[in-house]
């Protein structure tokens, strides 16, 4: 692990390969916060793309220990909308993604439970539901999920610097949590 990663206690990866729509809206949300926001210095944010799994590693055989991981992906569930974001816990993301590593799908669900079962970080995983993840190089968020990218920064900064300013967020949003509205 690099020594500049092992000594912040808060980190964020955004996952996702931007070459597959809104697969990239992870590594947009990374994008979008550290180009507009001034994060606390205890806080990094990595575009993790398709390699979370060699940073979880490097956490879970880590000896120094993180106090919280929030991932950022982009997902697929019945019952949501495009651009929809939610909060799911380990427990919560469908198990048919449990063993999946594909480069389209959600960062190892195992290496996550791992890490909050062993470990005393708190894991947080901010979903959207995407709209569109094609099979074949397709660059570019559809428009659902890229507005959604301002109100994820939203509810991370709210998470990890609740001193700074509030964020102005977009009317209509649609920010939940499992099935509740935040506010």
């Amino acid at each position: 692990m690099n020594q500049d990663r092992a000594i912040r206690p808060i980190q964020i990866f955004g996952c996702g390969n931007l070459l597959f729509g809104d697969d990239g809206f992870g590594p947009a949300v990374i994008a979008h916060l550290v180009r507009h926001y001034p994060l606390p210095e205890d806080v990094l944010a990595v575009d993790a793309g398709t390699g979370i799994c060699d940073f979880l590693f490097d956490i879970l055989l880590s000896p120094s220990r993180l106090s919280a991981i929030y991932i950022v992906d982009a997902v697929t569930m019945s019952g949501r909308r495009p651009g929809e974001l939610f909060q799911l816990s380990t427990e919560r993301i469908p198990h048919i993604k449990a063993c999946d590593f594909s480069l389209h799908q959600f960062p190892s669900v195992n290496l996550l439970r791992e890490i909050e079962h062993h470990t005393h970080i708190g894991i947080t995983v901010l979903a959207v539901q995407a709209g569109r993840i094609p099979d074949v190089v397709q660059p570019g968020l559809s428009l659902a999920v890229q507005q959604a990218v301002e109100p994820a920064c939203a509810w991370l900064l709210e998470r990890i610097a609740p001193s700074l300013p509030p964020v102005v967020r977009r009317a209509g949003s649609g920010l939940c949590r499992e099935n509740d509205i935040f506010g």
